[in-house]
């Protein structure tokens, strides 16, 4: 059965989403990030590149050819997400329950403190709920202000 993690309060949902890639990279994990929101998923893409300025966490698109060794592979539809080798995690930085979120071990949601995010992420969790999924909470460490990082 695959389990669901809500990390929830994060001040900003895509840096804290760049600190969980950045961890599963270091502790050798693939992880594969789904988002259908094109600008989003790019922002996303900028910001693992601009995240930390002392190190780079290795990423790609799902249709690019360096995909097989990235660490972070970004999935922008449902297609390429069937398609893609499962790697057990899955960030989801979508709206919506990730397609046949069955294929993972663990699914990884980010909430930030913005109502709409909140109301999003409780329309995930009832949806995971109904369909049986094991679902943990835990709330996100402080972090430094924005633009600076703290290790």
């Amino acid at each position: 059965m695959s389990r669901v993690d809500f990390a929830y309060g994060a001040a900003h949902r895509l840096r804290a989403a760049c600190r969980t890639a950045a961890r599963h990279a270091q502790a050798g994990h693939r992880l594969l990030v789904y988002c259908t929101d094109p600008r989003r998923l790019k922002r996303f893409d900028t910001l693992l590149w601009e995240f930390d300025p002392v190190s780079f966490i290795p990423h790609a698109r799902a249709d690019d050819p360096l995909a097989e060794q990235a660490d972070v592979v970004l999935v922008a539809d449902a297609a390429a997400l069937a398609a893609a080798p499962a790697t057990g995690w899955l960030l989801n930085l979508d709206l919506d329950c990730p397609p046949d979120a069955r294929r993972h071990t663990r699914i990884l949601e980010i909430v930030s403190g913005h109502e709409a995010d909140q109301q999003a992420a409780r329309a995930r969790w009832a949806a995971y709920k109904q369909a049986g999924y094991e679902i943990r909470s835990h709330p996100l460490p402080k972090t430094a202000p924005e633009g600076t990082h703290s290790r």
